[in-house]
């Protein structure tokens, strides 16, 4: 990984990696023209002051799989938000307790 300014990394396997705060760990989306076959997102070129668009939608577990069962009572989770000149806003559909707020991208840390 390798990083893009303080708030992005660059995944060795392509994409673009960011620490959320309400999940507690990364998500990464595929910016436009990196030559990803999946969906990708526009994104401002500013690693320090991220924008993505379209919302990243983040779906784990049952959200995604109605067969799952979680280990150690995990619930499934959805994390839905808007990035947005570095911040972060979390949509109401949100598992997660930032759920409806709007707070600061984390700086990334490799620890």
């Amino acid at each position: 990984m390798s990083a893009l300014g303080s708030k992005l990394w660059r995944s060795q396997l392509g994409g673009l990696m960011f620490m959320c705060p309400g999940c507690e760990y990364s998500h990464v989306v595929h910016a436009a023209g990196e030559g990803w076959a999946g969906p990708t997102w526009g994104f401002n070129d500013d690693g320090d002051r991220p924008t993505f668009a379209p919302s990243v939608l983040v779906t784990t577990g049952r959200a995604v799989d109605p067969t799952f069962v979680p280990e150690d009572g995990d619930p499934p989770e959805i994390c839905h938000s808007f990035v947005t000149d570095g911040r972060i806003q979390f949509l109401g559909d949100c598992t997660h307790a930032l759920a409806g707020q709007t707070v600061e991208l984390p700086d990334w840390s490799e620890s």
